[in-house]
């Protein structure tokens, strides 16, 4: 099981495919927040029923986490070229959810070079 706070900091790379988003780790997520980059007329769009299969599909394998985002067709051509980016709400795979200290906001933004996508800890998703 590969931790977030090691991955990121070791500048691992995911990548997406359409609506397919691979993180190089994996993570308890509590929220999503897929938005375009913060002004006065937008404002990003929350995902907290993880649950509901027409939203959200979530896969893990051995080394990876893939999010499928079902609602989105082309993930790259929303929010690429700084266009927005992608906020997890999470913590590391079976810490304790309910102690803030555990919980971080991880921004993923897309980089056209390749599909890559490149992870930051942010403090407050509403701050970018």
């Amino acid at each position: 099981m590969k931790r977030f706070t090691e991955a990121i900091s070791n500048g691992e790379k995911g990548f997406y495919l359409g609506n397919s988003v691979f993180f190089p780790f994996h993570f308890d997520l509590v929220s999503i927040w897929i938005g375009k980059e913060m002004s006065l007329l937008s404002s990003p769009e929350i995902i907290t029923d993880l649950s509901d299969p027409a939203t959200l599909g979530v896969r893990e394998g051995e080394s990876f986490t893939n999010l499928v985002f079902r609602k989105w067709s082309d993930l790259g051509r929303e929010l690429g070229h700084h266009k927005g980016h992608i906020v997890l709400h999470a913590a590391e795979k079976g810490s304790d959810i309910f102690r803030p200290e555990n919980l971080h906001y991880i921004q993923a933004c897309f980089q056209h070079k390749h599909k890559d996508i490149a992870f930051n800890i942010i403090k407050d998703p509403f701050e970018l």
